[in-house]
């Protein structure tokens, strides 16, 4: 019921509670049950993120706050429950009516992984069918019950306040008080000058924000407004805002995704889900149900959501959540409560501000004691000291930021780049360090395979042939490549087909389309391989463990596990490997070997994977099949560096610029592509990968964020 997720703060804890999600009720009982209780200083509930965090006194440790925790979900689940007696009374037909508000809420509230449910399990959630959809009854009574599928929208900020935000600057107050002080002492000419630079201040910055607004504000009306649903049998078009929970979404290639949901039936189906996952190329999806626990967003392909484009194919899927409720609308909430920040020009400025108030004052005051002293009268002296302090405000300051932030809006709206407020403009210039993601950003992400390393065996791949010691060699006269080729294959998510000239279509990731086109170079017919070898199960990679692997059926009765993955990792799971033709004990002593050419490969910028299998029979139900594994070799690809990265990098660091490199692959790969942009050492471009950033300690973790401005 409550996990801990983080306590390594004493006094503090950080708790995971499923029955938190999209429970706004149980966040407002929990946060008020158990401030109430001594000894507990602090409690802050996100039903978006089902987390809670507690701090806490000395009398408390992180395992009695959790009972404590639940102890709490139990008596508000009894309030509920009681709550639902008091409908006793009414005729059946009413108590059904009553009662069903509840338990469809704590369904969608309960069970929130919906891709590690079978379709039918989903589909009986919500009451609905894959062939008829929801009757118009039921859609109408959904709709009733939880709103409209839309979101939001921003507020847009109106004329007038986009015209008082202009005065909103201590310089600009400082004018004004100026202004003011001056038709006091009778200098109209001086007052209506500086009320002058003030208006003409609060006019660029007016004019230039106002444009931004409009422009932003008429994307929205670019957005698709209807989509297509199963209705009472029939395919119909309806209004995004009218589709609810348990409607039988169709799906279309150039598509947007109306909510959340779950596919039930997938053709070809690829989506591009870059507004939530920031991976640009399409994810390819699937029906079958997943396995495991906390698996990303990104890695859950039998489901789509909210916002995501269809690039191609076709299917069905039934609707799980909308509105606020689908992951685009968690983000939104989120951004809701983000709270804006100064930039360093507007504290920089307010800091000018201030100090000019404390010296002008200090130097006014001087300069009317000493007058006093030396017998002027008082009004001449008290005249005398305003106007000096008039003189002091530095009229042009506002209007030069202004101005020139105004320019840089201008500037960035001709590079198709719209900026809202000017003071974003100076904190784009600001940025100190920018992070890029490699694959992908710096490279073309268009692998190949241009090595592989079998049995102390160099084989140079290119062009289709297999090059050993300058001599080509055949796969099919070589056990040991082809078997790594064949779980090269097997071990791949990459969807293959061919038509009936032979031409394959390959759609997937790029790393694992590499594979697939090496087999076929090597003369592998993929799909007959696949048909062979059927497959049961597949373990994905994680946050954790670098490997995935697939365990398929053979004609024997047995079960091929093949796993591909980060070489170091693989290495430690293999117990044999071939030497000399024949498989044998793997030693530490020829686990040093393959990393060293590990290491010589990943220093050629090549992408490493490493190849394993093993064979059980099928009456082995041991729980991880990833045990006793025969090494068959490395593979190593390549992906080009873009065009004009090197230039790009180059001007980021003429500006002052750092950059940081993060990526998934090894060290040296990444060191590879640094020297080959002709990066040195004083270029500060720092590596990160997963492995350093797995490692990071949770301080070093917050100076890094610290010192990111740009991902």
């Amino acid at each position: 019921m409550v996990k801990i997720i983080h306590n390594q703060v004493k006094g503090r804890a950080r708790y995971k509670v499923k029955e938190l999600y999209r429970s706004e009720s149980l966040k407002k009982y929990l946060e008020r049950s158990l401030s109430e209780t001594s000894g507990i200083n602090y409690v802050s509930a996100n039903p978006s993120t089902s987390n809670i965090l507690v701090i806490f006194e000395k009398e408390y440790s992180a395992d009695k706050v959790a009972l404590l925790i639940e102890q709490n979900i139990s008596q508000y689940q009894k309030l509920a429950n009681k709550s639902l007696e008091k409908y006793s009374s009414k005729t059946k037909k009413e108590l059904t009516k009553a009662t069903q508000k509840p338990i469809v809420n704590a369904q969608a509230q309960r069970i929130k992984n919906w891709h590690l449910m079978e379709t039918d399990a989903v589909l009986t959630a919500f009451n609905t069918s894959k062939q008829s959809g929801l009757s118009s009854k039921s859609a109408a009574e959904n709709l009733n019950k939880y709103g409209p599928n839309f979101l939001a929208t921003a507020k847009t900020r109106s004329d007038l306040s986009i015209l008082i935000d202009q005065f909103k600057s201590l310089p600009v107050a400082l004018l004004g008080v100026a202004a003011g002080v001056s038709v006091f002492t009778r200098g109209l000419i001086d007052a209506l000058v500086i009320l002058g630079v003030v208006g003409l201040n609060a006019a660029i910055g007016y004019r230039t924000e106002s444009q931004s607004e409009r422009i932003i504000h008429s994307l929205g009306s670019h957005q698709e407004t209807s989509t297509w649903v199963i209705r009472n049998g029939k395919q119909i078009e309806i209004p995004i805002e009218d589709v609810v929970i348990g409607d039988i979404l169709v799906l279309k290639t150039g598509g947007y995704i109306a909510a959340d949901a779950r596919l039930l039936e997938a053709e070809n189906l690829s989506v591009d889900e870059s507004a939530l996952t920031g991976e640009s190329i399409p994810v390819t999806k699937s029906t079958s149900s997943l396995t495991g626990e906390d698996i990303p967003l990104a890695d859950r392909t039998n489901m789509v959501y909210k916002g995501t484009l269809v690039t191609g194919g076709q299917g069905l899927a039934v609707v799980v959540a909308t509105a606020k409720f689908t992951e685009m609308g968690k983000i939104q909430q989120l951004v809701g409560e983000a709270t804006t920040t100064e930039t360093p020009l507007t504290r920089q400025l307010n800091q000018v501000g201030s100090q000019l108030v404390a010296i002008g004052m200090g130097i006014c005051g001087l300069v009317f004691g000493i007058g006093v002293l030396r017998g002027y009268g008082l009004l001449q002296m008290l005249q005398s000291s305003i106007s000096l302090a008039v003189a002091a405000v530095p009229e042009g300051l506002p209007t030069i930021a202004t101005t020139t932030l105004a320019l840089g809006i201008q500037d960035m709206r001709q590079r198709n780049v719209l900026v809202r407020s000017l003071s974003a403009v100076e904190a784009l210039g600001s940025v100190q360090t920018i992070c890029l993601d490699k694959t992908g950003t710096i490279t073309e992400n268009r692998m190949s395979v241009v090595e592989v390393h079998t049995d102390s065996q160099q084989i140079n791949v290119s062009e289709g042939e297999f090059i050993a010691n300058g001599e080509n060699i055949n796969p099919y006269a070589c056990d040991q490549l082809l078997k790594l080729i064949h779980v090269s294959v097997l071990c791949n998510e990459s969807e293959v087909n061919q038509d009936q000239d032979g031409e394959y279509s390959i759609k997937g990731s790029a790393t694992e389309n590499a594979l697939i086109h090496m087999a076929i170079a090597a003369g592998v017919n993929v799909t007959q391989l696949r048909q062979k070898y059927k497959l049961l199960h597949t373990n994905l990679r994680s946050e954790n463990r670098n490997i995935m692997s697939t365990v398929h059926t053979t004609e024997n009765h047995h079960n091929l596990v093949a796993v591909k993955g980060s070489p170091g990792e693989v290495a430690q799971i293999c117990k044999f490997w071939f030497k000399d033709g024949e498989i044998t004990t793997l030693t530490e002593q020829d686990r040093r070997a393959i990393e060293i050419e590990n290491d010589r490969m990943a220093g050629k910028a090549l992408r490493v994977l490493g190849i394993a299998y093993t064979i059980l029979d099928e009456n082995n139900n041991r729980q991880n099949p990833e045990q006793d594994l025969t090494w068959l070799g490395l593979v190593g690809m390549a992906d080009p560096v873009r065009k004009g990265v090197k230039e790009l990098i180059a001007q980021f660091h003429e500006a002052g610029i750092d950059t940081v490199m993060i990526t998934g692959d090894q060290s040296p790969t990444a060191y590879a592509i640094a020297k080959e942009l002709e990066l040195s050492r004083e270029s500060q471009l720092e590596i990160l990968d997963s492995t350093d950033l797995n490692n990071l300690t949770p301080e070093a973790l917050t100076a890094l964020a610290d010192k990111v401005d740009v991902f």
